[in-house]
């Protein structure tokens, strides 16, 4: 006679399927990093759980964990997450930051509303991490954003951040903007080789 498996009480399933959120609050302050880093991935499960996880990156010093937030919020990509990593932009602290724009890179759709106000922030390094952002973000209308940066930005650090994308996403439309930029700043001559260049491979030279 065949073995039966036995039944699993509802009550027990639900409690099984259902993570405790205040218990994974507290591990995500454990002192133990690799409590913390177990934490975060279960918390990757949960929407709810996107300001706990957004909140410990602010103070994450350990590598691991905060490779693991990170992880977490690409999972639960959202415009609550894009919202809750924006901030990080703007920190000192450069391998958060370059995780961040990592990370960014990830959630085009998400980030698609932030695009524009990013790309005329006030803060020239914001531009420029937004524009690093769209240079390896998989959207169709990249390499309009990047030519636009070229067209308008009044910063020679951020145009050639741009330039440098439209190197691997330019297309016969940038072309314009990238023949006219070394008119804008003739005294940086590395602008006009650089442009040169990009045109270049644009058309297949």
């Amino acid at each position: 006679m065949a073995l039966r498996r036995p039944a699993v009480l509802p009550e027990i399933a639900a409690t099984a399927a259902a993570p405790d959120l205040g218990q994974l609050a507290r591990d995500l302050a454990s002192a133990d990093s690799p409590v913390r880093r177990g934490a975060a991935r279960l918390l990757g499960e949960i929407p709810e759980a996107v300001p706990l996880l957004c909140a410990r990156l602010a103070v994450e010093d350990a590598p691991s964990v905060r490779s693991a937030l990170l992880t977490a919020l690409i999972r639960l990509k959202s415009d609550r997450v894009v919202a809750g990593l924006l901030p990080f932009l703007r920190s000192d602290d450069t391998g958060l930051r370059n995780a961040v724009v990592e990370a960014l890179q990830d959630m085009p759709t998400e980030l698609e509303p932030s695009i524009a106000p990013l790309l005329t922030d006030a803060d020239s390094d914001v531009r420029i991490f937004a524009v690093n952002i769209v240079s390896l973000m998989a959207h169709p209308g990249a390499a309009l954003w990047l030519t636009r940066v070229v067209e308008a930005d009044a910063h020679v650090n951020v145009c050639a951040a741009a330039v440098e994308g439209l190197a691997e996403i330019g297309d016969a439309a940038s072309i314009p903007a990238l023949e006219a930029l070394p008119r804008r700043f003739p005294d940086v001559p590395f602008i006009a080789f650089a442009a040169s260049a990009v045109i270049r491979r644009i058309r297949g030279l």
